[in-house]
């Protein structure tokens, strides 16, 4: 198993979590890595499955894992539950490859042909995990995930003028 995609400190504002009448259940979690004509890729991450961690002002909250489940869809969960109201951040971390460009933005390749994929880099990848999440003073290594790319969240004011960015290259 290995970290492919992970997002850190993502705002719980910019998710439209609950977009009204005919667009029931169907939110994003947009996210991008560059962000000029010709460059910048955009991916929905509501699908992936991994690992998150719900944060408030003062630090971490809540750690989770989505296994059935999306991550957009445990997220959403924590908007009504025990947890409502108690973050408004959160980091993810992602084991399932992208799939297919649909309208300008990536989905989540649903196949799990890469769970058990080797030992060695499993335990590097959730190593880097760990101190991404935690960021230990005294650990001085700057761990990386060995080919893992990081996605930057989409404001939801920003989708579309990203989107027309992809969609013009």
């Amino acid at each position: 198993m290995r970290v492919t995609s992970f997002g850190l400190f993502w705002r719980k504002s910019e998710v439209e979590w609950y977009p009204g009448q005919g667009n029931r259940g169907q939110f994003h979690l947009i996210g991008r890595i560059g962000a000029n004509s010709g460059r910048v890729r955009l991916a929905d991450f509501r699908k992936q499955q991994g690992i998150y961690i719900l944060y408030d002002e003062y630090g971490s909250v809540y750690t989770g894992l989505t296994r059935n489940q999306g991550l957009g869809k445990r997220l959403k969960d924590h908007t009504d539950d025990h947890l409502a109201g108690k973050w408004d951040r959160f980091s993810w971390f992602g084991f399932h490859p992208l799939g297919p460009v649909s309208n300008g933005v990536q989905g989540i390749n649903d196949q799990a042909d890469d769970i058990d994929e080797g030992t060695d880099a499993s335990i590097g990848d959730l190593e880097a995990l760990l101190i991404k999440v935690l960021n230990p003073r005294l650990n001085k290594s700057k761990m990386k995930f060995q080919d893992a790319e990081e996605w930057t969240q989409v404001p939801l004011d920003d989708v579309e003028i990203y989107r027309e960015r992809v969609l013009k290259a």
